[in-house]
């Protein structure tokens, strides 16, 4: 591990005072600044990116900083400051524009569901705004599915730091990695390509394999496709040749 690079260093301030003061406003800070789902009351514009800056826990932050400053800093050296924070919002943005397009589609298919089940649009629509900020439990299942998005944020930097996870494995695809628990090294294109392939393999099934249930694993994804294609692309056309400064 080499030195921290200047915008990783600032990112990593960023985000860890606010997490800091969110241990402060709790709950407020919660629904300030945490991604909420756009019908929610609780939704404003300025959360996408926000979001990006929030934690839901030690383990959380300390994971996404960790990743952001073992990948961060070299990619940002060999990319140059605004090709980084370029890269880096592009794949937070990525992230929060598809977990949002699935969140819809469930939405809907429970909303449907629960119509279907002959619960009246008024009732959901009651339901809704009483339970905006907390996920209540129902016996029926597509209510708690709609709620499940309706009412639970996404917060966190996971979508912007597998997009610089992406880009690191396109530029460094044959990079040794080590890992506590394993005792070889790995190739950087192998170990970020097994862990977006188990990102996938939970999104589609809804099984989480690591990590909370309440995961936006589409998220994830939206970020590392960002984030490789956006290098793939500079790489393909010598980005060292035309480097941002």
């Amino acid at each position: 591990m080499g030195r921290i690079s200047e915008t990783v260093k600032i990112l990593l301030i960023i985000n860890i005072l606010f997490f800091v003061g969110t241990q402060f406003l709790g709950d407020q800070a919660i629904e300030l600044f945490s991604l909420w789902f756009p019908k929610n009351e609780n939704f404003h514009f300025w959360q996408l990116i926000t979001h990006m800056f929030m934690h839901g826990g030690f383990s959380h932050i300390l994971f996404n900083m960790f990743a952001l400053y073992i990948f961060g800093s070299l990619l940002e050296e060999s990319l140059g400051q605004n090709r980084f924070l370029f890269l880096y919002f592009s794949a937070g943005f990525a992230a929060a524009g598809l977990q949002i397009l699935f969140s819809y589609i469930s939405f809907n298919e429970a909303y449907n569901a629960c119509l279907n089940a002959g619960i009246k649009p008024d009732e959901i629509s009651g339901l809704l705004s009483k339970y905006s900020s907390r996920v209540p439990t129902f016996n029926n299942e597509d209510l708690n599915q709609l709620f499940r998005v309706y009412s639970v944020p996404m917060l966190g930097a996971s979508g912007a730091v597998f997009g610089v996870m992406a880009a690191f494995a396109v530029i460094y695809p044959n990079l040794p990695l080590y890992l506590m628990f394993i005792p070889i090294p790995i190739k950087s294109k192998y170990l970020i390509g097994g862990y977006f392939a188990l990102n996938v393999f939970s999104a589609v099934t809804g099984m989480s394999l690591f990590g909370p249930s309440n995961t936006a694993y589409w998220a994830h994804i939206g970020g590392a496709v960002i984030g490789f294609f956006t290098m793939w692309y500079w790489k393909k056309n010598s980005f060292n040749e035309n480097r941002w400064n």
